[in-house]
Parts: structure tokens; sequence; C-alpha cells
């Protein structure tokens, strides 16, 4: 089961995280081959305001692949199953790297556009695909502890691009080109590892009705004397399921019976994205030099926030005994404390000398509670809410509204933080107090219970107590 997770995890949330954090270490160089290129290709300078339009186009077209990824995820997954799916999304990748990896010596940028939406393409399908696979594998009692390795793989790619990006490493001038392309070595470790693992067992039970081919399946996952539990939890599935197929993602939004389970979906996937996460990387910059660090070591410090959130999402594994309902609730509430003191902090920056070192714990204090709860229980949950012929599509209804967040972030945040300096935390503490709200009056504990027992749960809030 390890294995499996670590083969999965390596070309799936990993290459999300890697591909978001490598575009921040070689800026500068970027923008220098931007006007390079235009010199030698049209004889005149590039004008500031193009540069910042194709540097902008280079930056964000990322999650519009992501976008076009959480799209096609579900329907891979179906169509060529989980692993299949995983497979295939390996060729994206590779492909994409190779365009990053040429654009430089063919002086073509236009390359550099188009590889970074292919890999935001295989990014988009890995974060759809990836917890979809190991929920399904994953036994009942290690469901939220094997969950996690989507965000420790998320984490662990941060800071692994974080760590490649030093301009001691791949970060320099001379070696940028390989540092966009080396996100081909995760998809070819899983091309080399992930064959050697099976299929989904639920889906080759209940979507594809191969009942020897999932009880194999379950062997290789759970050990010979362990499986037949999980067996007959997949049996009961299927045939409370009675032969129905996997739903589109419009239906779902058409069907009563999971009314609650989308709209939990809905508003946790947001609140993940607009909870102020990317506001605190943003300010961790300025809190940075105001605590006294210099410049240069700055991006050094910066990787303590990659290992805070790597080291997080490690100890998240404990979601098996602590609860996921009590985790994320835990994690949005501290998360609101950390903002109002922050908010605090940075006002009153320039009155105490001690007050820089009071922000600086806050970022740290900020990027601990998110990896706490909502940075790692999200997906977790997002599985558990569904039964298998809702689950792939609940899954691209999720990925498009994490996307499309991320990106309404992307360029919205810059005049929030303009408008309204510190307090934009302001902003924040109050959309984590409302998500915390929302999760605790209406998710139940999830932990230890079947799909079909969680469905159960909902039903009441689908249909009334008397239902």
């Amino acid at each position: 089961l390890f294995l499996a997770v670590c083969a999965v995890g390596i070309g799936g949330t990993f290459q999300y995280g890697y591909n978001v954090s490598i575009i921040n270490a070689p800026t500068q160089h970027i923008h220098k081959f931007l006007n390079e290129t235009w010199s030698s290709r049209y004889h005149k300078e590039l004008n500031p305001d193009l540069l910042t339009f194709l540097w902008s186009v280079i930056a964000s077209i990322f999650s519009l692949g992501g976008l076009c990824g959480a799209l096609i995820g579900g329907s891979m997954a179906i169509r060529l199953g989980r692993k299949g799916a995983l497979l295939m999304n390996n060729v994206i990748a590779i492909l994409a790297s190779i365009l990053m990896g040429i654009s430089f010596p063919t002086g073509l940028f236009e390359l550099l556009i188009a590889g970074r939406f292919l890999i935001g393409i295989n990014s988009g399908i890995g974060l759809c695909v990836q917890p979809l696979y190991i929920g399904e594998f994953a036994p009942k009692h290690l469901r939220g502890g094997l969950a996690m390795g989507t965000s420790i793989f998320l984490t662990g790619g941060i800071l692994t691009g974080q760590v490649i990006g030093l301009r001691e490493l791949l970060g320099g001038e001379k070696h940028w080109p390989l540092l966009l392309s080396s996100s081909c070595v995760p998809a070819l470790a899983q091309l080399l590892f992930l064959p050697w693992f099976p299929e989904s067992p639920r889906y080759l039970l209940i979507d594809r009705g191969d009942e020897l081919s999932c009880a194999k399946a379950l062997k290789r996952f759970h050990g010979s004397s362990e499986y037949r539990r999980e067996m007959e939890d997949i049996q009961r599935e299927c045939f409370a399921l009675d032969g129905e197929k996997p739903k589109k993602p419009w239906q779902l939004f058409t069907d009563p019976g999971v009314r609650w389970q989308l709209i939990t979906v809905i508003v946790m996937t947001m609140g993940q994205q607009l909870s102020g996460i990317n506001a605190i990387y943003f300010y961790a910059t300025y809190v940075f030099e105001q605590a006294g660090i210099l410049a240069e070591k700055i991006p050094y410090v910066t990787l303590g926030t990659g290992v805070c959130e790597c080291l997080t999402a490690l100890s998240c594994v404990r979601s098996n005994y602590v609860g996921r309902r009590s985790l994320i609730i835990g994690g949005y509430l501290l998360m609101t404390l950390w903002c109002t003191v922050l908010t605090f902090s940075l006002t009153y920056q320039e009155l105490y000398s001690w007050v820089p070192y009071m922000s600086m714990t806050c970022v740290f204090a900020f990027i601990l509670s998110f990896g706490l709860g909502p940075g790692g229980i999200t997906n977790t949950l997002t599985a558990e809410l569904f039964v298998q012929s809702s689950r792939p599509a609940a899954y691209m209804i999720a990925g498009t509204v994490s996307w499309i967040s991320f990106f309404t972030v992307g360029m919205l945040f810059p005049f929030i933080v303009n408008g309204l300096k510190q307090y934009c935390f302001v902003v924040f503490l109050l959309e984590c107090f409302f998500v915390a709200a929302f999760i605790f009056l209406v998710i139940p504990e999830t932990k230890n219970k079947s799909f079909l027992e969680i469905r159960k749960e909902f039903h009441k809030l689908n249909f009334g107590r008397n239902a």
C-alpha cells in the first residue's frame, strides 16, 4: 500500500506542486530571454507592457491547462481506468518538458507557453485522478492516512521545486531551461514503477464487472488474509448501485441524492483556494525583510515555509486516528486566529522591535494550520462523500472549481493587497471562519465508515430527517 501511494504520487500531485514552485526562480532569466528573442526576431526592443503581458501568459497559462485537465480527468479515469489515466498523463508531461527544454536553444518563446499549458493539463489530470485511485484501493480503516499521500506529494513537490530552483542548482541563468524541463523525471519514474501495481479494485468490479481481477487486486493491496472484508464492502456497493453507469458532472447538479455532498465539495474547494494561503506567501518576503533578514538570504528562509507544509502533511497521516472533521475545522479556526494576529502585527510593525518576529511566527503558524486541515483533508473528503458512480464526476467538478478559484485569486489578489494592504487578512479570516462553521454544521465524521454509510448520513440532509 505504501509503495503504491508513492508510485501514484510521484507523477500525480508531486507534478502540480513542483511546477507551481519552479516557475518563480527563473523569472528574471525568462524576462531576459523574451527581450533577446524579440530583439533578434523583430530588430527592435520589446515594449515593457508587452513583456509584462507575455510573462503573465507564461505564468497563468498553467492554470488554464489545469482547468482543461480537470475537465477531462474524470472521463479519462472512466475510459482508461484510474491507473491507465495516470500512465497516459505522463506522456503529456514528457511532451511538455521537451517543449520547454528546447524553447531557449530554438529561440521560440511560444514553445515555453505551449509547454506550460501542457504541464498544466498534466497537473489538472493528476489532481483529479490520484486521490480518486488512492481513495478506491485504500482499506476503510487506513483510508484517511493513505489519502494524505495526495497532500504529502503536493507539498513535497513544492519543497523540491524550491530547492532545485536555488541559483546554486538549476535556478541560475545557464540552467533554467533544464529546470523547467526537469518535470520529465517524475513522469519517467511513474512510467517505470506504476505498471507493477494493480488497477483500482472498485473500478474493476463496479465499472468493469470483473470480479476475478478485483479479488486479485485486493489480495495484492490488502494481503491474502485481509481482502475478503473489503471485497464484501465493494460487492455491497455494487449491489446498491444496481448497474448504475458513471454519471456526468452536469447530472450531479440535478441529482437531489448528492445535493449536500456537492455543496460541501464546492465550499471546501473554494475555501481551500481563497483561505489566504497565497496572501501569506505574498507577504512572506516583506515580513522576512522587516525581521532583518538580508534579501539574498530570503530564498533560503522561504524554504522553511515549504518544510512547514511538508512536515504538517506528514503529521496529518494521523487523521486516520483523530478524524477528518476535527482536523479540518481545527485547521480553519487556527487560520482565523493567525489572520487576526497577523493583521495586528503588520499594522504595528514599526512600533516595537519584536513585532516583526511575531509576524514571522504567524507566517509559519498559518502554513502549519493550513497543512493540518484544508491542505490535506479536502481531497480525502471528496473521495469519501460520493459512491462509485458519482466519484469521477465529483472530482471533475472539484477540480474545475479549484482551478477557477486559483486563477481568480491570481488575477484579483494584487488588487486586494494594493487596496486593503495588511487588512486583506480580515477578508481571509472571515472566509476561514465561515468555512469552519459550514463544516461544523453540515459534514458528519467519515472516519472508519464505508461509502454507503456516509451516503446514508447525507440522505437525511438531502431528503429530510424522516426520509
